[in-house]
């Protein structure tokens, strides 16, 4: 029988995206080339926005205890306390964790995660995908509506759909380890050391710290099985005069400076997200950020098309959103491994930069970039500050009842959210039941910002606001949430 989607990796964005699909009423399942589930901690922070997408669908308190994650620029600290809004991330969250919650949560929308699966063709034709697979009882094909490539990198789906992959590839090497029985001094951000060399340590949980060494002059690995912990205890004694060669190894990896994003986030039913998308080094805690916020951004779209009601050009809109955030992310992270690693030359623009983060407007600017929040998508013409940005979703609503919720709270299942303090505008909505929540209440906090009425997307994004929108509200559920005359 024919898949609605397949979604290729079970990592935390091929998760997420099957669970976005899933709350869209989508048949989804996820392929997975491993037998099962690793400890490795590739990921072990996300940025504040990610954080709120978490919390849009109630999984956030689900990963337990975080810690703040503060914010720098290739070394250079942001001080965030000096601003108005909270752009603190999460730090100490190891990704088999995150993977775990976002399992079990797939796991309870019915989602099948099917693991000892490799993709080894992808063909497409108007109607659908045939994906073939090689698996436990040997190769085999199944039909879908579409495909989304949510497995890494060196994506087996971008690769088979002929996607380019443009960007620079890595110059330098960096070993990292998850590591017990250290007690080594906390660098979280990272420390740079004379020369362009670079070190780092920073807490997981359980005892374990996370350590990342560069030291200058090291090309990436030809040969990464060959890599021990040795290895990396010996380049952080030469760096540090510490020792770690007592520490007890957990995991081990490698990675370079190489920086990319796919030409394409979209080549007709195949679609890529995360690091199938962008690749950038994972030292600005980026990565499974920015790709979990592809799969909130993909997941309700892609289910739209599936329920038959998505407007003209929806699924056009994930490339035009999507792609330039992946073209900034290896824009930046170029950007700030060359200020941190170049050697003396570069120590004239750290001061500068480092000068300019000192002003509240630049630290703003730099700090919405790093945890997301300055994220904003052209979505109607307007002035209203909010459109096209995120909804806050801390943003409280008095409900006639007297009873108080979150926006957050209210964006859980996965569909539009219509907030109103009126019935004028309830009235608008009524044929767009199924598709969009319409909420009515009052602010419970009256910020300046506070509109009369806002309509909200499912990924958190504010699509019209009353004041402050020129189309009206009924223009823009048409755009995002297709005729009224298909209502549900």
């Amino acid at each position: 029988m024919a898949r609605d989607v397949i979604v290729v990796g079970a990592g935390p964005v091929g998760l997420m995206t099957a669970g976005e699909l899933r709350l869209g009423g989508a048949d989804v399942v996820v392929y997975e080339r491993l037998t099962a589930p690793t400890r490795q901690s590739r990921g072990a922070s996300f940025t504040k926005r990610t954080a709120e997408c978490f919390d849009q669908r109630g999984l956030l308190g689900r990963l337990g205890g975080t810690e703040p994650a503060d914010s720098h620029f290739g070394g250079i600290p942001i001080d965030l306390g000096v601003l108005a809004q909270d752009h603190y991330g999460h730090r100490g969250v190891s990704q088999f964790r995150t993977e775990r919650m976002l399992e079990d949560w797939v796991g309870e929308l019915g989602v099948p995660v099917l693991r000892g699966r490799e993709v080894t063709g992808v063909r497409q034709s108007d109607d659908g995908v045939v994906v073939a697979v090689d698996g436990p009882d040997g190769p085999a094909g199944e039909s879908a509506a579409y495909l989304v490539g949510c497995d890494g990198g060196r994506s087996t789906v971008r690769k088979l759909a002929g996607i380019g992959f443009p960007g620079t590839d890595g110059r330098r090497g960096f070993l990292t380890a998850d590591v017990t029985g250290v007690d080594t001094r906390k660098r979280r951000i990272g420390e740079n050391l004379p020369g362009g060399s670079m070190v780092m340590a920073m807490d997981l949980e359980d005892g374990v710290t996370r350590v990342v060494v560069h030291e200058a002059g090291t090309p990436p690995p030809r040969d990464r099985d060959s890599l021990s912990f040795s290895d990396l205890a010996d380049a952080w004694q030469r760096l540090t005069g510490e020792s770690l060669h007592h520490g007890r190894c957990r995991w081990m990896s490698c990675f370079t400076d190489a920086s990319r994003a796919a030409a394409e986030y979209r080549r007709g039913r195949v679609f890529l997200a995360g690091d199938a998308a962008h690749v950038q080094p994972p030292a600005m805690a980026q990565g499974l950020s920015v790709g979990v916020q592809d799969a909130v951004n993909l997941g309700w779209k892609l289910a739209a098309a599936v329920g038959g009601w998505a407007p003209e050009g929806l699924l056009d809109t994930y490339h035009a959103e999507r792609h330039p955030v992946g073209e900034q992310l290896a824009r930046n992270a170029r950007a700030a491994i060359e200020l941190r690693l170049t050697g003396q030359d570069m120590d004239p623009v750290r001061e500068v930069v480092g000068e300019l983060l000192a002003h509240r407007d630049a630290a703003e600017y730099a700090a919405g970039m790093l945890s997301n929040l300055g994220i904003r998508y052209d979505l109607a013409k307007g002035d209203h500050p909010l459109l096209g940005r995120r909804m806050p979703p801390d943003r409280a609503l008095t409900l006639p009842d007297g009873t108080r919720t979150r926006v957050g709270e209210l964006l859980r299942t996965g569909r539009g959210l219509l907030v109103t303090c009126d019935g004028a505008a309830a009235r608008a909505a009524r044929h767009h039941t199924g598709r969009v929540d319409t909420v009515t209440g009052t602010w419970t906090t009256t910020p300046g910002t506070a509109p009369d009425a806002v309509l909200v997307r499912p990924d958190g994004y504010v699509a019209w606001t009353s004041p402050g929108t020129t189309d009206d509200l009924g223009q823009a559920l048409e755009r995002w949430f297709g005729s009224a005359r298909r209502a549900l």
